[in-house]
């Protein structure tokens, strides 16, 4: 039970879009309100602390005793932050009507903000005292541009950070409407080694940056009142207009101010005297007319307007289509553009994360190719060190061939020296048969005269000694022939062990057929047609005793 203006009802649990907007754009302000109340880092508050702000945030919506509630909620001492959030959502929010007006709900979220702002507004200080009087506006402007997130590795508690876009944008309008110099190279390095901005930091940040020692108080004060219109206030443009009055129709000079639901003008440029309002609807049109004029239809009637030139008339009329457009709108103008920004990085942080997937992916494969181009390498590197092997192999192959060449040069060489030697014995051999033919035929012819031919026996003898010495000369000759033949033989043996030796080496590279392997080996044979004939047969057959 709870009491709403008096009367005593039943709690309506319904859960209108009014109801949410309003939760969803106060969760920022409700939550530093919150984190002030903690006594530590654990996220949970006591009831007893959570009670003054529920009270007061019911008395705002004329809702008296919803604080009672929480006695009996969850049965716990303490609540966390979406408790809090999950009580306010269904015991007091949801008390509004279905339909709010966006200026209603542009003022409840004001009243709630100052209801947080007076928690925590002693945790937020500065040392400039002209900047101090400011704080509650930069506290609105930061919780309406702010993300809440939930930490990371922790239940219950969250944060809340302004990202590094929309702080360097807010401290370069506060620096250029102070006139200050703005350093956007040196923020954006802060912004990189800090990250999002928390509250405290972010106002820190400003003071440092943006006022560099400025005192003055009264341009500190309008240069933050101009940006918190902007941002809070939802002002779309500012400036002197004329207005066609309804009942005399004369131009007169006011101070409009534009809003997504409604145009107000005001008599000077204070915004103290306020001379009325045009509600900017939806179904309202924009005709420009002759000279700087602006016509503007709406459902009651038409309003004429007249700009003091033509390029204020144009930035008058885009403003107020602008308006037109999103005076049907249930959130406000800013929010909608904040979280219009905030879909756009997102969308660039897919993108970039797609992109740095895209990088990797090809940084893989790249590993992956190179991987295999060094594989490639390693293999090209054996293959060529076994055809250098190969080409070694067939230089030895080459030079031993060339070797063998020469050894059968010199053995044809020598067999024709043999050869020589040998028709040269057997003429000599012929010869002395025919010695000793003649002597047996003198023998047999004179064999009475044997005394008388003992001096021509002698002659002769002396003949047969002389050819015996020819023939042992030759012998001799022969014997040294054979010596070089062998030694030409034992050449060829060992340059056939060599070749049989590489050969086996090459087959451990290129395999050959058995076949190949018995044609390569008798290649290399001698037949025994090219053999020598033995020199000691021939000895043999000229020491065999002649017939006497």
């Amino acid at each position: 039970m709870y009491v709403r203006g008096g009367e005593t009802g039943k709690r309506k649990h319904s859960r209108s879009h009014n109801m949410s907007v309003l939760l969803e754009n106060v969760t920022n302000c409700l939550w530093h309100a919150f984190s002030s109340l903690q006594q530590d880092k654990s996220g949970l508050v006591n009831k007893s602390k959570l009670k003054v702000l529920t009270a007061n945030i019911g008395t705002l919506l004329d809702l008296y005793g919803v604080e009672r509630g929480l006695e009996h909620y969850k049965n716990t001492a303490t609540l966390d932050f979406d408790q809090l959030k999950h009580y306010l959502q269904h015991e007091v929010f949801s008390s509004l009507p279905d339909k709010l007006p966006l200026p209603e709900l542009r003022n409840y979220e004001s009243k709630i903000a100052e209801i947080c702002w007076l928690i925590c507004h002693k945790n937020h200080t500065c040392s400039n005292e002209s900047f101090q009087g400011c704080l509650f506006m930069i506290f609105r402007i930061f919780c309406l541009l702010a993300e809440i997130n939930r930490e990371q590795n922790t239940k219950n508690c969250y944060q809340v950070l302004l990202h590094p876009t929309e702080a360097c944008y807010l401290a370069q309008s506060l620096a250029h409407s102070l006139g200050s110099v703005f350093d956007e190279e040196d923020f954006n390095n802060l912004s990189v080694s800090m990250g999002g901005f928390r509250l405290n930091p972010f106002i820190a940040v400003l003071e440092s940056r943006c006022l560099n020692e400025i005192k003055d108080r009264a341009a500190i004060e309008e240069a933050v009142t101009d940006i918190y219109h902007t941002f809070v206030e939802d002002v779309i443009k500012k400036g002197f207009l004329y207005k066609k009055g309804y009942i005399f129709p004369t131009m007169k000079e006011y101070w409009f101010v534009l809003r997504p639901s409604e145009l107000t003008y005001y008599k000077t440029r204070s915004e103290r005297d306020k001379s009325g309002s045009l509600t900017i609807e939806s179904t309202c049109k924009i005709e420009p007319k002759n000279g700087y004029k602006i016509t503007l239809q709406c459902s009651e009637r038409n309003f004429e307007l007249e700009a003091s030139n033509h390029m204020t008339r144009l930035q008058w009329i885009s403003a107020l289509q602008l308006a037109i457009e999103h005076s049907s709108s249930g959130q406000s103008y800013q929010r909608v553009q904040a979280t219009k920004r905030k879909q756009i990085r997102q969308g660039r942080l897919q993108e970039m994360l797609r992109a740095k997937a895209l990088l990797q992916l090809e940084r893989n494969a790249r590993q992956v190719a190179e991987g295999q181009a060094k594989e490639l390498e390693a293999v090209v590197k054996e293959e060529t060190k076994k055809l250098n092997e190969l080409e070694q192999i067939k230089d030895k192959l080459e030079k031993l061939l060339e070797e063998e060449t020469q050894a059968k040069r010199d053995e044809e060489i020598v067999r024709a020296l043999q050869a020589r030697v040998l028709a040269e014995e057997w003429d000599k051999r012929e010869e002395l048969e025919r010695l000793q033919e003649e002597q047996r035929v003198l023998l047999d012819e004179e064999r009475g005269k044997r005394i008388e031919f003992e001096e021509k026996q002698k002659d002769k003898e002396l003949q047969l000694k002389a050819a015996e010495e020819l023939l042992h000369q030759l012998e001799t000759e022969r014997k040294m022939l054979d010596e070089q033949l062998k030694m030409a033989h034992n050449k060829i043996q060992v340059s056939e062990e060599t070749k049989e030796i590489l050969e086996s080496k090459l087959m451990q590279f290129i395999p050959l057929r058995d076949g190949d392997r018995i044609r390569r080996a008798h290649s290399f044979m001698p037949s025994t047609k090219d053999r020598p004939i033995s020199f000691e047969v021939r000895a043999a057959t000229l020491r065999r005793p002649s017939k006497q």
